[in-house]
């Protein structure tokens, strides 16, 4: 029952996985950009690349707004389906190559899988208290591991980790929260807000200046702070082409967009929607989820 244009996305709250049929942008004739797209607006590199490369005016509006109004984003017949209700808190959904999605039941400490073929099992406990995920290029797990306030890389062979950072200038991160790995270079973007977790055993006051979001390559080297200046920073995500990084202000309710420079820095700071969100996707035509006490929110930068 999914819409021809484009694929299913998973989401899970709060203990309940919840499939979500969508069918944005009729211009989106392929869902996989190569990495050399034409042109610098997300959109375009998130609809037909090859379109973009001809007529990149008509592909940058890619008319988004008549597509939306006729079809809607959840395809008919579309059902939501709860999987389980046996977690105590559900996070950081991340799907691998082949489409099976792992996420977090933090309370509890272990990572699941649900498989493409329905199966729903224990991928690793304990698991760092793990919060958000998301998969490297390369296929190992990228986990914001909040026990220990570590950003971990995950080997999904052998369930073995490598901690990528724990602390900034000295200090010790907040607790990592939610990450985004840049599709070509690999830098790694990480949200760092400050939650008190009962499990610490360090102080709960915050050793850093500000609840930010940084930057560091893949091999754990060149850590910098890209973001200082939100309330709490908490979703992350960035389009295909690697270009614009979107980040939600989960108690500054709003979600900025920023421009990726070549050498990894933001600029460019942009108001995308006053909403804040916890955990951010996109589908395959550009459209941004935000998750949240309402539910799933769905924002086509084309309408804004």
């Amino acid at each position: 029952m999914l819409n021809a244009k484009c694929q299913m996305y998973q989401v899970l709250v709060c203990g309940v996985f919840v499939l979500v049929a969508t069918g944005f942008c009729g211009c989106a004739a392929s869902c996989d950009c190569p990495e050399d797209a034409a042109g610098s607006n997300e959109t375009a590199a998130a609809c037909d690349c090859a379109a973009a490369k001809e007529e990149s005016e008509a592909a940058t509006t890619c008319d988004c707004a008549k597509v939306a109004e006729a079809e809607g984003i959840i395809a008919a017949g579309a059902e939501l389906v709860a999987v389980s209700s046996a977690f105590r808190f559900t996070e950081g959904p991340a799907a691998d190559a082949a489409g099976n999605v792992y996420f977090t039941d933090q309370p509890n400490d272990q990572i699941m899988i649900y498989t493409v073929d329905g199966e729903l099992k224990q991928f690793m406990q304990p698991a760092g208290r793990s919060n958000g995920m998301y998969f490297d290029t390369d296929g190992t797990l990228i986990a914001c591991a909040d026990n220990k306030n570590e950003l971990w890389r995950i080997n999904v062979e052998t369930k073995e980790h490598v901690v990528l950072t724990q602390r900034y200038e000295g200090g010790l991160f907040n607790g990592p929260n939610d990450a985004w790995v840049h599709p070509q270079k690999r830098w790694i973007y990480f949200t760092d807000p400050m939650y008190r977790r009962q499990w610490w055993d360090r102080s709960p006051a915050s050793e850093l200046s500000s609840e930010g979001a940084y930057r560091i390559n893949h091999d754990g080297t060149g850590l910098v702070r890209v973001i200082d200046d939100l309330v709490k920073p908490n979703g992350i995500i960035g389009t295909p082409d690697g270009k614009t990084l979107y980040v939600a202000d989960i108690d500054g309710r709003k979600t900025w967009a920023y421009t990726i420079g070549p050498d990894g820095t933001l600029t460019d700071k942009r108001l995308f929607c006053e909403a804040g969100s916890d955990g951010m996707t996109l589908d395959c035509c550009g459209n941004v989820y935000l998750t949240g006490g309402n539910g799933v929110m769905v924002f086509n930068p084309c309408l804004l």
